[in-house]
């Protein structure tokens, strides 16, 4: 008995390394809601084949059915805005032109505090020296609100050796775009 549970947890292990690379996650900190769904059923999954005593294929079913779905909504996700908006959310303007958006802090549930914290560490010393901070990297509509697009984006994040999905939040003052990675916060 003692012997098949650790071989289970070895293989289930191994498997669920596998479905994560295929899946194409780094690290938790890059988990959208749905990522982390997928990853709570999983783990239930995973724990049913280890203590079951029936065919731990049984879990690998379900696993490899969440893993393609997930694949699948990735790929739509990327390549039609309105549904990754309804998935995702859309990307949250929290200051403009130095001013706080308290309403959509508060239904974001995002407080002062923290954004005080996140921007202190970026060395902006007061809100009302930042132009725009938004939720989500990419909002066009902001973009466009200070002459930008998207091109300029992606070429000062190149610049600074960032992927787009290490991002959690950025603003843009002075002429000057801050970034706030995901490693970044605590």
């Amino acid at each position: 008995m003692y012997i098949s549970i650790v071989l289970r947890t070895l293989f289930m292990y191994f498997f669920i390394i596998l479905v994560y690379r295929i899946m194409g996650k780094k690290e938790v900190g890059q988990l959208s809601i749905i990522d982390l769904i997928v990853s709570i059923l999983i783990a239930e999954l995973v724990a049913i084949a280890i203590e079951a005593e029936k065919s731990i294929f049984l879990s690998i079913i379900p696993i490899t059915i969440l893993t393609l779905t997930q694949i699948g909504i990735s790929y739509i996700t990327l390549k039609n805005e309105k549904i990754r908006d309804l998935i995702d959310g859309k990307p949250t303007v929290i200051i403009k032109n130095g001013k706080l958006n308290f309403k959509e802090m508060s239904h974001l549930r995002y407080s002062l505090d923290d954004l005080v914290t996140q921007l202190r560490l970026q060395g902006v010393k007061s809100i009302e020296h930042v132009k725009y901070a938004v939720l989500e990297i990419i909002d066009y509509k902001v973009l466009a609100d200070i002459n930008k697009d998207y091109p300029w984006l992606k070429n000062i994040i190149s610049k600074k050796q960032i992927e787009l999905e290490e991002v959690f939040y950025a603003f843009y003052t002075h002429n000057k775009l801050f970034i706030i990675t995901k490693d970044e916060l605590l």
